[in-house]
């Protein structure tokens, strides 16, 4: 057990000096390419930093474990919204891009849609997945273009200021150190992550918890501590569009990439669904993501109360799947608490303020 212990803080230690590399080296290359900040929080680390649940979903396919890799991607999405970005506001109050609410939140809505009416029959079969990841190519090649043309059409001096690389002298200045941090950020990212779900697997199980839960919770949390680092890494630097956009984009990748490749890699078989994803789970993921749009448009920011009830939240879902596993005594009143009382009177607050603040918060 104790060694299980220090590979987990040895995992921690790599997450979070990979998430430091790579949010340096993503926001410099941004300003040396005339890219974005958001779009590269949207393509290169969103998807370098959803590099584990591809990892482990490709693998949970080829082991045989289909329902895994499809539980994997929706338990990351539920944590990346409810823990990622409730804990990174609750650091610092995170300013929410106008193209996310306009563009990026709406398509990771759809994604979320997409894949839960596919998932109603209880399998993704090949050509689903098929479409799943064709969609991935043509939403991140569409990024990629809108990002230039916006910069084109802007005015030639705040273009040139606003791709100015920095100056010579700083080390990190030149385009291949860049993406030497990129590199070197996702490898420690993807085996600290790898090390970290390994060992919380191994006191998952010593501590008596099923696998279902394993995969809904630790291990989807475990392959998204690299967002957690990342986001959290970039918000104290002041990328708050790369904290955000990398949420946003993590999501979208997990359902169109990770699910999508699974699906192709899975052959004719197809993924099998677990009834508990496609009655629960699935449902929860686009409840999740459908609350981003009214928190993020009352005031175009996530404040510090709105991420603590995004947190309080998460705690309730892993605590509900808990007790259902265990067929808990008190799950019946958990759950009529929660369905009852907490979740109208949080539909509620965001309405009201939604109606209060329609010119937002600055």
């Amino acid at each position: 057990m104790w060694l299980d212990g220090l590979w987990f803080v040895v995992g921690l230690g790599a997450l979070v000096l990979g998430a430091d590399a790579l949010v340096r080296g993503a926001s410099k290359l941004a300003l040396t390419l005339g890219i974005s900040p958001l779009v590269v929080g949207l393509t290169i680390v969103a998807f370098g930093t959803s590099a584990p649940e591809l990892a482990v979903s490709t693998s949970a396919v080829l082991g045989g474990q289909t329902d895994i890799a499809v539980g994997n991607v929706v338990g990351s999405n539920i944590f990346n919204v409810l823990f990622i970005l409730g804990l990174s506001a609750l650091i610092v109050p995170l300013v929410v891009h106008q193209q996310l609410i306009r563009q990026e939140v709406p398509i990771m809505l759809g994604a979320s849609l997409l894949l839960a009416l596919l998932g109603l029959d209880g399998r993704i079969v090949f050509w689903e997945g098929g479409l799943l990841f064709a969609l991935l190519c043509a939403y991140t090649a569409y990024l990629v273009i809108q990002s230039r043309s916006a910069q084109a059409v802007a005015s030639p001096t705040v273009f040139d200021e606003a791709v100015q690389p920095p100056s010579t002298g700083a080390w990190d200045a030149r385009p291949w150190v860049q993406w030497a941090l990129i590199a070197v950020g996702l490898a420690l990212l993807v085996w600290g992550a790898d090390r970290l779900v390994d060992a919380a697997v191994a006191f998952a199980r010593a501590w008596g918890v099923s696998d279902l839960v394993i995969g809904l919770t630790i291990v989807a949390a475990g392959t998204s501590m690299p967002e957690v680092a990342t986001s959290i890494a970039a918000a104290l630097k002041g990328e708050r569009d790369i904290a955000v956009g990398n949420v946003v984009g993590s999501n979208t990748f997990n359902i169109l990439g990770v699910v999508g490749v699974s699906g192709l890699v899975s052959g004719q078989a197809g993924l099998t669904l677990a009834d508990s994803l496609r009655h629960f789970d699935m449902w929860v993921m686009l409840a999740v993501a459908m609350a981003c749009l009214p928190i993020f448009l009352t005031g175009r920011s996530i404040a510090r109360w709105e991420g603590g009830v995004f947190l309080a939240y998460y705690v309730a879902y892993a605590t509900y799947l808990i007790l259902a596993a265990q067929q808990h005594a008190q799950l019946y009143a958990f759950s009529a608490v929660m369905l009852g009382f907490v979740l109208p009177l949080t539909l509620v607050t965001l309405v009201v303020l939604w109606l209060r603040e329609p010119g937002g918060r600055g």
